[in-house]
């Protein structure tokens, strides 16, 4: 695993395994499988939101959307940011999990439950803000969309070439990302917020023998 943003918490290094003891790979599927769900999730990964101002932005009622928050803050996969006491009531606000930055000594040092709750929170997020812009047409109406997937089967020297390109490439994607903002400085032009995903995994299907239809 090259340089990998990912998500930690109190709840990883805790070693929490989930809402309601469900294990972690239970959690992330009940976190993407509900359109609201996905909503909220997409939302506070942008900033700190309390129940009434998620309901203001996604423009559906609090009541419909309480149980959700409750339910994915007892997950892990959202974390409560802070409580303030407005007129004798308390206000929660709610963010997304916070992640560091974890190069790949530093992923190899957790142990294998920390490492399966930061790609859990990767694969929840990637796949909220994917579906949220699915439903919304985003996907759709992107002439620059790009999709594609396939498994490649290679040696041990072939998996390590794979994992430095992707490498090279996501660190020209924040290469972008900095030039873009300085020309935005002369130009005032509104930024559009692009979801770039990189996936590089073992698949759980092993491969066939070599000479072997793929």
């Amino acid at each position: 695993m090259a340089e990998t943003k990912t998500k930690t918490s109190r709840e990883t290094k805790t070693g929490r395994t989930g809402q309601r003891g469900k294990s972690i790979e239970e959690v992330v599927a009940y976190a993407v499988s509900h359109e609201t769900r996905v909503r909220i999730l997409s939302l506070l990964n942008e900033g700190t939101y309390t129940p009434t101002q998620i309901s203001e932005v996604l423009g559906i009622p609090v009541e419909k959307l309480s149980h959700h928050i409750r339910e994915l803050a007892d997950a892990g996969s959202i974390e409560l940011a802070k409580t303030e006491e407005v007129r004798n009531v308390n206000q929660h606000y709610y963010r997304a999990v916070e992640m560091p930055f974890y190069s790949d000594e530093e992923v190899w040092a957790m142990n294998p439950l920390q490492r399966q709750v930061s790609a859990g929170l990767i694969i929840q997020n990637v796949t909220a803000e994917m579906m949220a812009a699915f439903w919304a047409g985003k996907i759709r109406d992107d002439p620059h969309c790009w999709l594609a997937w396939r498994w490649f089967n290679v040696d041990g020297e072939g998996r390590q070439d794979i994992a430095d390109e992707q490498q090279r490439f996501w660190d020209r994607m924040q290469e972008i990302e900095a030039e873009s903002t300085t020309r935005r400085v002369d130009s005032g032009e509104e930024a559009t917020s692009v979801i770039v995903s990189e996936l590089g995994f073992e698949r759980e299907r092993k491969a066939p023998s070599a000479g072997a239809n793929a």
